[in-house]
Formats: C-alpha cells, sequence, structure tokens
C-alpha cells in the first residue's frame, strides 16, 4: 500500500517506520527539521528489539497524502481541525483514514469535517522522537481498530509488519479505557515531572488512592455517556506503573518542549463531559487546571528539551 503519516510525531514514526519496514511505500508528513533528517539519512528506527535505519519519503505539506490509500491521522488532539482541513483537498476518494490519536472524539471530529468515515483506532505504544530522524521504542505497539469494510486488510498488512491488531465491536469502550489511563498518568507525570514508576512508589504517599479518585469519576462519566467499558479498566491502572516504570508522559514531555499540552482533551474531556451530565469531576478539575497552569508557564519561560512520551 501507499500509505501518509499526518503528523509524523512519535507515535506517526513508529508505525510508519514499521510499515515502510515491511515494504509499503510510506510519506511522513512532519515538521522541517525531521523531514530534511528522513531525506539526508533515512528514519532510524530505534526499538526494543532492533535498530534500522529504514528509507521512505518524507513532506512538510498536507499534499503529500496525494495518492495515498490508507491515511494514519496522528497529529495532536488540538490540531485534528487545521490538519484535516490541510490534507481534505488531496485525500484520494477511496482512501481509509486512522485516527491514531489520544482522546475520544478525534475520529467522530475528524470525521465531521471530512464528510467521510474516519476509522478510529486505540493505540498503545511508548515511543519518543530523541531527535530529528530518529524515533525511539521503548514498549508495545499494538492497536485496536474498530469493525469496518477495511479493517480485516488493514489487520492483515499491519500484522505483517510486526504491528498486532486486534478489531473490536467496542472500540469506543477501548478508547476511553485508554482515556482513563490518561487522566490519571498524563497530568501527575507532567505536574511531577517523575516517571510512572516514582509517582506510584511514593513512600508515605497513598497516590493509590488519589489515583482511584480521578478513576472513579472518568467511570461515572463514562457510565452516564452511555460508554460500556472493558471488564477490569480501573484495575488495569496501577499496573500500567510496573509494565512501564521510566515512562514520561506525553504531556510532560509538550511541557518541556512549551508546546501545547493535549489536557483539554484528557482531563478537560471529563471535566466538560462532566458539566454537561451533571456529574462533578473535583480530581480531573484540579489536575487540568494544574497543567494548563504549567503550560503557560513554560512557555513564556521558552521549554526545554524533553526525552520521552506515550501515546
Amino acid at each position: 500500500m501507499k500509505i501518509a503519516v499526518m503528523g509524523a510525531g512519535a507515535v506517526g514514526c513508529y508505525y510508519g517506520g514499521m510499515l515502510a519496514r515491511a515494504g509499503h511505500e510510506v510519506v511522513l508528513v512532519g515538521r522541517p527539521a525531521h523531514v530534511q533528517a528522513v531525506h539526508e539519512h533515512g528514519l532510524w528506527l530505534d526499538t526494543l528489539h532492533f535498530q534500522e535505519r529504514v528509507r521512505l519519503q518524507a513532506d512538510t505539506e498536507a499534499h503529500a497524502v496525494h495518492g495515498a490509500q490508507c491515511v494514519l491521522f496522528c497529529v495532536k488532539s488540538t490540531d485534528t481541525e487545521s490538519a484535516g482541513r490541510a490534507m481534505l483537498p488531496y485525500l484520494a476518494d477511496g482512501a481509509t483514514v486512522l485516527s491514531l490519536q489520544n482522546g475520544v472524539d478525534n475520529a467522530e471530529r475528524l470525521q465531521a469535517l471530512l464528510q467521510r468515515p474516519v476509522l478510529p483506532a486505540v493505540v498503545y505504544v511508548a515511543a519518543a522522537m530523541a531527535g530529528p530522524g530518529h524515533v525511539q521504542h521503548f514498549g508495545r505497539g499494538e492497536l485496536v481498530l474498530a469493525n469496518s469494510p477495511t479493517s480485516d486488510q488493514l489487520a492483515h498488512a499491519f500484522a505483517a509488519a510486526g504491528i498486532p491488531v486486534q478489531i473490536s465491536d467496542n472500540v469506543a469502550g477501548a478508547l476511553w479505557a485508554k482515556l482513563v489511563l490518561n487522566c490519571v498518568y498524563n497530568p501527575l507525570s507532567a505536574i511531577t515531572g517523575q516517571p510512572y514508576g516514582q509517582i506510584v512508589n511514593s513512600p508515605g504517599l497513598d497516590v493509590p488512592r488519589m489515583m482511584d479518585d480521578i478513576v472513579q469519576e472518568c467511570l461515572a462519566v463514562a457510565r452516564a455517556n452511555g460508554i460500556v467499558l472493558p471488564e477490569g479498566t480501573a484495575e488495569a491502572v496501577l499496573p500500567l506503573a510496573a509494565s512501564m516504570p521510566g515512562q514520561i508522559s506525553s504531556t510532560a514531555q509538550d511541557l518541556a518542549r512549551g508546546r501545547h499540552t493535549e489536557i483539554d482533551h484528557i482531563n478537560g474531556f471529563i471535566v466538560r463531559r462532566g458539566e454537561a451530565l451533571g456529574i462533578a469531576t473535583p480530581a480531573n478539575r484540579l489536575l487540568h487546571t494544574l497543567v494548563r497552569l504549567l503550560e503557560q508557564a513554560t512557555r513564556v519561560a521558552g521549554g526545554h528539551p524533553g526525552e520521552q512520551g506515550a501515546a
């Protein structure tokens, strides 16, 4: 397939690199420094299991999606509409668009803008840009796709590239389950500057109980919203820290770089839906407000380079 990656950050580069390595024609749409590095040296795919330089195309402009049979839409939630408008004139009629983004409503927002189906996907990967043209993989890498006429074909192609894929009739529930994890770890890692393992294993502090306050608010909002969450969603929160103890959240990475975070689409989303549904969400409101305050402060200060991010 010809595959375009709209938003070639860590997530887009990891999946784009894996697909290019498997022989697909891949083009990355990303920032100028990254595109230049890929043009000159290829993409350095630095994973837990191998290190390999992959040759693929790269461009800074949305016209690069022209002719793609599949578009991996990997931009930040805050850029969904602007990036969607930019690529709209160049989308092939039969192209499959996958939203590989944090948050639960990006596919819906993008679909409304494009006026064509957008396939939501749940992404479970820890990856980061270690520098221009260099993506580093820290763990996992599986996808959950919504059921659609093209899902089986995509799952087969992705699996052949070393990307495990599950097709689900309840992708909305899976997206919300991931939102619960993000509502806990993304702001806590950003506020403290600490990795997941250090946050959970803090002597003298009842961090698990505080995390459960966040989780229970999210679950109440999800239920009131008619979402059927996968069994064990709440129980999966603490073990995540043990599975990736050194991980720093993507929100922490954005703060460190002085960039806009996705916190409005994580804890902020829970707060807004809670208000609409008459459900109090004080823990999520506090975290959302603190991250927004830090975001303002780091942008004024200019930020500094971050190291890791998790999708």
